[in-house]
């Protein structure tokens, strides 16, 4: 680029020859050593030399950028943080930039492209590994070398041992490139993790491949608004590669995969999958499923009582906190099996189980919520769904979510049969402390025979970042959402014209409203606004429809009158809210359950079948014996996808091909089967999954050895 009559002649005792470039917080030189090695050497802006924020900042940059060393970065060699303007000198990677190399010969091919995003995976691993946050990864900073791609600048990265407490990353100052940034830059900036420049990847190679980025905007604003809400513009990008991308490019921090997960995915040709994605922080790893009625239901037996069986429900909920989803087992765990506490006169399965803490919550058979210990699951209390025991026994209970560390529930605190014979049920939604089962608030939704119960599993309840959005009222005939800290009513809206039956569904941190009319010949879908809850548009598409959840930027739904075949989905942009159907290459049959896992359709049926199909092309892509008989909701993991019996048998398919890999035998620990006709959704943290199974109880296997679980 040629010096300037401005720029210094030696740094730190090194020979300043040209000047490479210049950022946002310094000017790079190439310089030599006193042996003639060629240096880059990064001299910070003069502002910011005088900012003691900054100061400290470039300090543990220097720090952080010693400790980490690879094939495919460029490793530090000298520093000086105390002088006058901070400097740092690192390798010099002879070579073009790629944003550079991009403008000047067009995108890469697939086979450079397949050999870009493989090292910058490897140069993140290593990264990573040494406990550093990249946070500017962007096609400037990587240097195209003869052997391999380099990753260079650790301008703005900060030590992942600086936690989020620190009050360095609490100054509300935004650092990186917009186009590149991750969702969680923008929104949080002081939780950023090693799970931002995962997505950064998937940016930067949609980059390499198309020449320009999935969010580009001529506005730095309205590309910031894309990243954090908008869809990303792929076309262009190789098939092959695709799935990769998107899977990088998952809004939330713990959908994305890690960098060994990535590199054994382009090795092994194996077609990615988001891990468990969630619809809101509260509720993460929640695939979502349909269940086909087995035959029609009367319209009167309860509020939307056909859509009640037809729409999603969350089948896996994953509680806690935003860090990065961990690649081990909980600390301190064990394999081991047990039975909720005081279950003598259960009859059936929990509903569904999540992870907060060091605590695993399940719910179910008439239990508000249920803990075992994640590592060794001795379980410290358990809570019926009623405070006022009864003969009867029910499939009720559902773990709806968290918050801060807190557990959303229902309890429905019977009161006998008024005098017509309606039950008299007291719905409330509560906010439990998961280590002592105490309340922290509660909030009634309905009392009586006409109200409806707030379960997730059943359309009358989802969670979101601001609290739980219910069915609310004696009659259902509204809907409110409940304050995540307080549990106060923050607003609530009526439903939509009588003779419409609605249940509540979730995707993307919305929350949406499914309903029907009497005549089950077409589907209302009505986008919900959170701030208010006023409904901001809605579609009517024919047919009786289920939720499925979102996949692309488009709603998922299928045929839910449970008389015939699959044989298409309907699909809404929820941009455009343009209406699509997609026919099925393949009809699926009357009595298949139906899931959405990251980004795929499973259907599931009682005799052990599961086939994958593509809701964007309807292409059916395997088809398996899974050798577990009333499969419950899958879970999928980046290789594998997992389903149990209600006896707890476990299969391992291959998420490419759908081979069963390895099985795991049911337990003939209860001594009576569950009245469930389905397995039970599954859970996963790091490497442990837990399978409810039998009659209240869950079991735990280490993933990576599951042939040899006993």
């Amino acid at each position: 680029m040629g010096l300037r009559d401005s720029d210094p002649s030696e740094v730190g005792g090194y020979r300043i020859e040209d000047r490479l470039g210049s950022g946002g917080m310094g000017i790079v030189y190439l310089a030599r050593s006193a042996s003639g090695r060629p240096l880059a050497v990064k001299v910070v802006h003069g502002q910011y030399a005088d900012d003691d924020e900054f100061r400290i900042r470039f300090n543990r940059e220097v720090a952080a950028a010693r400790q980490v060393s690879g094939a495919f970065t460029a490793p530090v060699v000298d520093a000086d943080a105390d002088a006058p303007r901070p400097w740092m000198a690192t390798l010099y990677i002879p070579g073009q930039n790629l944003g550079t190399r991009i403008r000047d010969h067009g995108p890469l091919a697939l086979n450079p492209l397949r050999d870009l995003a493989a090292g910058l995976a490897e140069a993140l691993r290593d990264i990573h590994r040494a406990g550093v946050v990249h946070r500017d990864l962007k096609p400037a900073n990587v240097m195209l070398a003869d052997d391999g791609p380099r990753v260079i600048d650790f301008g703005i990265s900060r030590a992942a041992e600086f936690g989020v407490a620190d009050a360095l990353t609490q100054t509300g100052r935004v650092m990186g490139t917009p186009p590149f940034m991750s969702p969680e830059q923008f929104s949080s900036p002081h939780e950023v993790g090693p799970a931002a420049d995962i997505f950064s990847l998937g940016a930067v190679v949609t980059f390499a491949a198309t020449g320009r980025g999935p969010f580009d905007s001529p506005s730095p604003y309205e590309t910031a608004i894309r990243v954090v809400d908008g869809d990303p513009q792929l076309d262009g990008l190789p098939g092959e590669l695709r799935p990769f991308v998107e899977l990088c490019l998952q809004k939330h921090p713990k959908s994305r995969p890690t960098p060994d997960e990535l590199l054994a995915l382009l090795s092994h040709g194996t077609r990615p999958a988001p891990r468990p994605a969630p619809d809101a922080p509260t509720l993460v790893d929640a695939p979502v499923r349909l269940r086909r009625p087995r035959r029609r239901l009367l319209i009167g037996a309860s509020v939307g009582a056909l859509l009640l069986a037809a729409t999603a429900s969350v089948a896996v909920v994953r509680l806690g906190g935003d860090d990065p989803v961990r690649s081990d087992l909980p600390a301190g765990w064990q394999a081991w099996h047990a039975k909720a506490k005081d279950s003598a006169d259960g009859s059936g399965a929990f509903s569904n189980c999540g992870a907060v803490g060091t605590s695993l919550v399940c719910a179910g058979d008439d239990v508000k919520a249920a803990r075992f210990s994640l590592a060794t699951g001795k379980g410290a209390w358990a809570l019926p769904v009623d405070s006022t025991p009864d003969d009867s026994s029910s499939n009720e209970g559902s773990v709806l979510g968290s918050h801060a560390g807190r557990v959303y529930v229902y309890a429905n605190d019977e009161a006998g049969e008024d005098k017509d014979g309606m039950t008299l049920a007291h719905y409330s939604v509560q906010s439990l402390n998961p280590v002592t089962g105490k309340a922290v608030w509660k909030t009634r939704t309905g009392d009586g025979g006409n109200a409806s119960a707030p379960d997730l599993g059943q359309g009358g309840a989802v969670a979101l970042p601001e609290g739980i959005v219910t069915v609310f009222g004696d009659n259902a005939r509204s809907y409110a959402l409940l304050d995540a800290d307080t549990g106060k009513v923050r607003w609530k809206q009526p439903m939509p014209a009588a003779g419409q039956y609605c249940v509540l569904g979730a995707a993307a941190q919305r929350a949406y409203l499914l309903c029907q009319t009497e005549k089950m010949d077409k589907t209302s879908v009505y986008a919900l606004d959170t701030a208010t809850g006023k409904r901001r548009w809605s579609v009517t598409p024919k047919g009786s429809l289920g939720f499925l959840g979102q996949d692309q930027g488009r709603l998922i739904l299928a045929p839910a009158d449970g008389e015939a075949a699959f044989r298409d989905l309907t699909t809404v942009d929820v941009t455009t809210h343009r209406l699509l159907r997609i026919p099925l290459t393949r009809s699926q049959p009357t009595g298949a359950d139906l899931h959405l896992v990251r980004g795929t359709l499973y259907f599931t049926l009682g005799n052990g079948s599961v086939r994958a199909v593509s809701p964007r092309t309807g292409r059916q892509t395997w088809e398996s014996n899974s050798t577990v008989e009333n499969p419950g909701p899958p879970l999928a993991t980046a290789t594998h996808l997992y389903v149990a019996s209600p006896s707890g048998r476990l299969a391992a398919l291959n998420l490419r091909t759908g081979k069963v890999d390895a099985t795991r035998p049911g337990r003939n620990d209860t001594s009576s089967m569950p009245m469930s006709d389905r397995g039970a959704p599954l859970l996963r943290e790091g490497d442990a999954l837990y399978v409810p199974y039998g009659v209240r109880s869950v079991y735990t296997v280490d993933l990576r050895h599951l042939q040899d679980a006993t």
